[in-house]
């Protein structure tokens, strides 16, 4: 999967995306997202709220435009959990993501979590046991399960945090080396619209 992302630059696909509270409270959202070397992308959060969320190479932004506000951060202090797809965008690899990566073998998964799973008897699952950095500290996140089809596409993420919490993506429809424009990656704040600096976005987001 991370040879397969390599031979691409850009990258588009739709994007289902569920978030768990760990007290039975469960939220879900939909919308498409773009990814372009080196280390940028676009999430239009499209149902059932607009929302923009740009990694411009520089910094995160996080845009609701209900909200008139928009948040602000500088990637080397933002604790995003998009950080598990930064391999799509150029800017690391497993072995520096994870201290320890495993094939998981659905038929013996321990549990009933449906999570632990495949979509499809053909797929590959991968569990990421996240390795620490000072540029990610812990990025407060317990694990990651990665999910690919047989063409080694990203098709899911889970992401699990502390208080099982649990954000899971899934992705389809991919799009690979078609051009993107460069203003995709560039936020204009709009006129009226509030910029407020965060020293992290994460949380922010639910």
């Amino acid at each position: 999967m991370e040879a397969h992302y390599h031979r691409v630059t850009t990258l588009k696909a739709h994007f289902f995306e569920k978030y768990s509270d760990g007290n039975g409270g469960v939220s879900a959202e939909s919308g498409t997202v773009y990814f372009s070397k080196p280390g940028r992308m676009r999430w239009e959060y499209e149902s059932p709220e607009q929302k923009l969320f740009i990694v411009d190479g520089a910094n995160v932004w996080f845009y609701i435009p209900a909200d008139r506000t928009v948040s602000r951060a500088k990637i080397g202090v933002s604790s995003d959990w998009r950080t598990p797809l930064a391999f799509l965008t150029g800017k690391t690899d497993f072995g520096r993501l994870c201290r320890g990566l495993q094939i998981v073998d659905a038929a013996n998964a321990e549990g009933n979590n449906p999570v632990d799973h495949g979509i499809s008897s053909d797929d590959t699952l991968l569990r990421c046991s996240l390795r620490a950095s000072s540029d990610t500290p812990d990025q407060q996140m317990s694990g990651v399960l990665l999910e690919a089809d047989s063409e080694d596409r990203l098709i899911r993420v889970v992401i699990r945090q502390p208080g099982k919490l649990e954000t899971e993506f899934r992705f389809g429809g991919w799009e690979e080396n078609l051009p993107i424009p460069e203003t995709k990656f560039h936020f204009v704040v709009p006129p009226g619209v509030a910029v407020v600096d965060e020293s992290t976005l994460a949380g922010a987001l639910h």
